[in-house]
């Protein structure tokens, strides 16, 4: 189970006015899911939470079924919901995901941002240097600095649409890579200062062509692992 103790009453008096009951339990067992806390497979039973959060059911329901829909548990009748398991597969489909949205976002965002957003993404660069050693806050700076792309671009729908696929990925990166890690993220960081200098030329194409090299960097340097490590028990 969790490995913290959560009174979700309690922490109903102290949540923004926008944030249901069950979006607060959503997020806390998203965070969960994605840290490893409940591992690929593991059987999420309704009683169980609600005791945990000391809530009833219906909130707790209302939240597995929300991560139903974002593809981080499944639902089987007379067993119930479970963890989705994670397979090698999916980094080839959530970096299509992720490069396609960040293309388009990045291309109209190049054409609409102020110098001062050029600026705050260069703050935000530099935040994540601070953070290099650290990948679950490197993580969370990354879509930081990604929905910021998408504020830029104006474009809302590719902002929440990134936000699930960059969680994904998240999930993907604790479970297979955290070997990886150390030796990517400074050429990541290397890549992103590529990119903020395609923003600043203001030309579309050089940004589509920046991002594009990046991706398929990072790509090749997961593939590369997969294929020299033995797969995990959930692939199978």
């Amino acid at each position: 189970m969790i490995s913290r103790q959560y009174n979700v009453d309690k922490k109903v008096t102290m949540r923004p006015a926008f944030q249901s009951k069950n979006q607060i339990i959503h997020g806390v067992l998203l965070d969960a899911i994605i840290q490893g806390e409940f591992p690929p497979s593991t059987r999420l039973i309704i009683d169980e939470l609600a005791a945990k959060f000391e809530v009833s059911p219906i909130p707790i329901r209302e939240a597995l079924r929300q991560l139903e829909a974002d593809g981080f548990v499944s639902f089987e009748p007379h067993v119930g919901f479970t963890v989705t398991p994670i397979h090698a597969g999916l980094v080839t489909e959530v970096f299509a995901l992720l490069e396609s949205m960040e293309i388009v976002s990045s291309c109209e965002a190049c054409q609409r941002m102020s110098d001062a957003d050029l600026d705050t993404i260069a703050t935000l660069i530099n935040k994540m240097d601070d953070s290099m050693s650290d990948p679950i806050r490197w993580s969370q700076d990354n879509k930081t600095l990604h929905q910021f792309i998408c504020e830029c671009a104006q474009m809302w729908l590719i902002k929440k649409m990134m936000q699930k696929a960059l969680d994904h990925w998240n999930r993907l990166q604790v479970h297979y890579f955290k070997d990886v890690f150390s030796h990517r993220v400074v050429i990541a960081q290397q890549e992103h200062r590529a990119i903020l200098d395609a923003f600043r030329s203001r030309d579309p194409k050089a940004v589509e062509r920046v991002i594009r090299s990046h991706n398929q960097a990072a790509l090749d340097a997961y593939l590369r692992y997969l294929n020299s490590s033995v797969p995990l028990a959930s692939e199978s």
